[in-house]
């Protein structure tokens, strides 16, 4: 009887060490390779660490960092509704193309402070030689609103935004850098390009309008209200939550909205 049970003992502790042997070259596989996500990360990305803080989400987070909501939920195993907690670590996968040139991957969509538009504002937008000529304003006008209802977006207020920007002239080029009837950063046009899933051409007339109207539309799921969609577009959306609106940018939003009204009362923009 002990020696059957001693021979059972045996055979339980072969059996053991036979799968505990099958198993090591696995578990020190996956302790030394990389893992399948890095392994599948689409190029032109960057992994940036981020910790969770009050009243953040996903969403926000893929726009504060140039990154897509898919990507950054794929990148960490949540699903679509999955929520956020409060000290949580994420991963996010930052696209590259994306980033303003300082390479700053929290940075907003424009420098802070926002010189690009008091270029624009103060009378020193150019234009190029290099550009074809200039649209009509009636064209401007129609792509901006036409784009604007596709997407969603209040046609006036986009209309306001374009505008107040350029006059809905696509010849405007600040000496940022902005482009167009609705003044598109470079570094903004490849953001949007990712919504579009193209690339975006910043001096053609219906592709700019798809980079502003793109943002706005960005913006306004980011915003509470319409005042702080324009100021978001106007200073930066992460300058805006840091530092509240500018002097300047209150100014900026009032002007859109002025004009707003006049577009929805079927009065001139001025």
């Amino acid at each position: 009887m002990a020696s059957t049970a001693h021979a059972r003992r045996r055979l339980a502790a072969g059996l053991a060490g036979a799968v505990a042997g099958a198993l090591a070259p696995v578990l020190l596989g996956a302790a030394l390779a990389p893992s399948a996500a890095a392994e599948h990360l689409p190029p032109g990305r960057r992994i940036v660490d981020h910790r969770v803080r009050s009243g953040e989400t996903v969403t926000g987070l893929a726009v504060r960092y140039h990154a897509w909501t898919s990507e950054l939920l794929s990148r960490n195993h949540l699903r679509p509704d999955a929520t956020i907690r409060v000290g949580q670590h994420l991963e996010i996968p930052v696209v590259l193309a994306a980033l303003p040139h300082h390479g700053r991957p929290h940075r907003a969509h424009h420098q802070d402070p926002p010189r690009s538009h008091r270029a624009v504002r103060h009378g020193s937008a150019r234009r190029p030689s290099s550009l074809s000529p200039t649209p009509a304003r009636a064209a401007v006008r129609r792509t901006v609103a036409g784009t604007a209802a596709r997407h969603g977006v209040d046609p006036q207020l986009a209309l306001a935004v374009a505008w107040q920007e350029s006059g809905w002239q696509m010849d405007r080029r600040s000496e940022a850098g902005a482009i167009g009837a609705m003044q598109v950063l470079p570094t903004t046009g490849a953001w949007m390009s990712l919504y579009e899933g193209r690339r975006l051409r910043l001096h053609r007339l219906g592709d700019n309008a798809t980079a502003g109207v793109r943002l706005l539309q960005v913006l306004g799921d980011e915003t509470s209200s319409r005042r702080r969609t324009v100021a978001a577009y106007y200073q930066g959306l992460g300058a805006l939550r840091e530092h509240g609106q500018f002097r300047d940018t209150r100014q900026y939003v009032a002007n859109v909205l002025a004009v707003r009204h006049r577009l929805e009362s079927g009065l001139p923009p001025a």
